[in-house]
Order: C-alpha cells, then sequence, then structure tokens
C-alpha cells in the first residue's frame, strides 16, 4: 500500500496582487459544472458600478470556499463580536 507525501505547495503573488481589491458587492451564478462570482465595487450615490475580479470555480471548490469564509466568520466573531447584517442606510443589502 503506497502512502501519499505530503506535498508543500509555494503560492508566489506579484505586488499588485498583494495589495489587493476592495469589494462592497459580490454577485454569485452558477450552472452545472461551475461557479462565478462577480467582485464588484459599488461607489456611493453612482449609476453604475465596476467588476474588480470575476472568479470561476468548479461546485467542489466553491463549497471549500464557502466552509473557509465559515471558518473564519466564526473565529472573526469570537474575538471581535457578531457581524451586524442589518440593511445599511441606504436600503441595499450588497450581496446577490
Amino acid at each position: 500500500m503506497e502512502q501519499e507525501k505530503d506535498v508543500k505547495l509555494e503560492i508566489q503573488m506579484n505586488d499588485d496582487i498583494a495589495s489587493g481589491q476592495y469589494i462592497n458587492m459580490a454577485v454569485v451564478n452558477h450552472n452545472d459544472s461551475e461557479f462565478v462570482i462577480d467582485c464588484i465595487y459599488v461607489q456611493p450615490q453612482a449609476p453604475k458600478a465596476q467588476v474588480k475580479s470575476r472568479l470561476i470555480t468548479s461546485p467542489r471548490h466553491a463549497k471549500r470556499l464557502l466552509l473557509a469564509l465559515q471558518n473564519n466568520i466564526q473565529s472573526y466573531e469570537e474575538n471581535f463580536g457578531k457581524i451586524d447584517l442589518s440593511v445599511s442606510p441606504s436600503g441595499r443589502m450588497p450581496i446577490h
């Protein structure tokens, strides 16, 4: 019986990616083979919004992302308190 060897993955990141993109809205769509997550920045009072990044992933990776986010949100709330999801003063909930 063969044993699996631990593979260490070296992740590299260029400076443009490392600086990040601020988003305040996400739109998620899917079909039978992939999930598409559009990461959007909406300026207050602006009639248009700009997609800053589009993530395309498999259903399995989308579920792994969901679990990683749930784990991190739980940890965040344990350290900093509950995240309030009530509607903003503008009346918009920026998650679709």
